[in-house]
């Protein structure tokens, strides 16, 4: 039996020395043989086409776990699963190209094609937090007001104060009328507040937004501020908001976790981030060890738009098709909290789930 090295393996397959050793450990793709004394990996060239299989699936961005699955079935069994996952690879994709045209035409207005009446428009709203099915307390706190939208979701040992302390913090933006103009230099004061608000909470227990939350006590932060024309938005951690705009469900923020960071940087992908082991880990929190750095923007707002702010206990256990259809088939907010906490403990209810719904509405 003709054998390869490694090297002339790689150079034949299209896959580098790396990955061969990768998929070897992964049990995708094992050496025909392994030198006792060496360690050196040989392989015959019965195993190229499966190499060459691997590689191609690579190359559309199958997941490792998938790949593993399509290479041990029949060929057709094979086309069939690969014609099943690029199918839903497509509809991903026509959901990034209608976020991608939104923020075109979000950066594409001019002051003049944004600026609204601020007397026509207005915020009906609605808030809900559950324990969930699993967890013994809650530390999540939702807040809905005129003016102020807030989700924080706390963990470690004084997570719920930790929670609370962060939405109280800019609990005075919901009394007083902010000009656009102003919104976002307030915010951003009142974070730096929320912040030292934490860190008094949690008892100087730590620096979450440095150490992850491992072991810490923080608080992520979600938030939004009504201008009566737009929305400045404020966010730091995996809480989340969604925008319902003519039918289509747009996330307008960015999780600030480790797996995210590595689907960022290619290292990773959307399914194979759902069972990492540092899913939960957070890249940034409440409290930090300097001024926090959270995400600061103004938002457009559109008669008939609707906002869902909402903790993770939602968003990893409720896929988004069916959160965009508890959005659009459920008429009043305070209705459509509900359900979305309904629907997260049907799935199991793992962790503490909170939401925010609020409709922009005509006066």
């Amino acid at each position: 039996m003709h054998m390869l090295t490694i090297g002339a393996f790689a150079k034949a397959s299209r896959l580098s020395p790396k990955a061969l050793r990768l998929y070897d450990e992964l049990e995708l793709l094992r050496p025909a043989r392994v030198d006792p004394d060496t360690g050196y990996r040989y392989y015959t060239t019965g195993q190229l086409e499966q190499a060459r299989l691997v590689a191609w699936l690579r190359r559309l961005g199958m997941p490792l776990a998938r790949i593993r699955e399509v290479c041990a079935l029949d060929p057709a069994a094979a086309a069939t699963e690969i014609r099943a996952y690029w199918a839903r690879v497509e509809a991903e994709t026509a959901v990034r190209r209608d976020l991608a045209a939104f923020l075109v035409d979000q950066l594409s207005q001019t002051p003049e094609m944004s600026r609204k009446d601020t007397t026509m428009l207005e915020l009906r709203y609605a808030a809900h937090s559950d324990r969930g099915r699993v967890r013994p307390e809650n530390q999540d706190t939702a807040y809905a007001g005129g003016r102020l939208l807030a989700v924080a979701d706390g963990f470690g040992p004084a997570g719920a104060p930790a929670s609370g302390a962060a939405v109280e913090a800019l609990r005075f933006l919901d009394t007083e009328e902010v000009p656009a103009g102003d919104v976002l230099n307030l915010l951003d004061e009142a974070v730096r507040g929320a912040n030292d608000a934490v860190r008094d909470a949690a008892g100087g227990a730590g620096d979450a937004g440095d150490a992850g939350g491992a072991g810490d006590a923080g608080t992520t932060l979600t938030a939004l501020v009504w201008t009566g024309s737009r929305l400045a938005l404020v966010h730091i951690g995996d809480s989340r908001a969604y925008l319902l705009r003519d039918g289509a469900l747009f996330l307008i923020t960015h999780d600030h976790t480790v797996v995210q960071s590595m689907i960022d940087e290619g290292r990773l992908t959307a399914e194979e981030a759902v069972a990492h082991p540092q899913r939960a880990l957070l890249l940034k929190a409440l409290p930090g060890a300097t001024a926090p750095d959270a995400e600061l923007r103004l938002h457009d707002a559109h008669p008939g738009d609707r906002y869902l702010l909402c903790s993770d206990g939602l968003s990893t256990v409720v896929p988004e098709p069916r959160i965009r259809a508890l959005l659009t088939e459920t008429p009043s907010p305070a209705d459509t909290v509900l359900a979305l906490v309904a629907e997260a403990n049907g799935a199991g209810g793992p962790d503490n789930v909170s939401c925010v719904v609020a409709d922009v509405v005509e006066r």
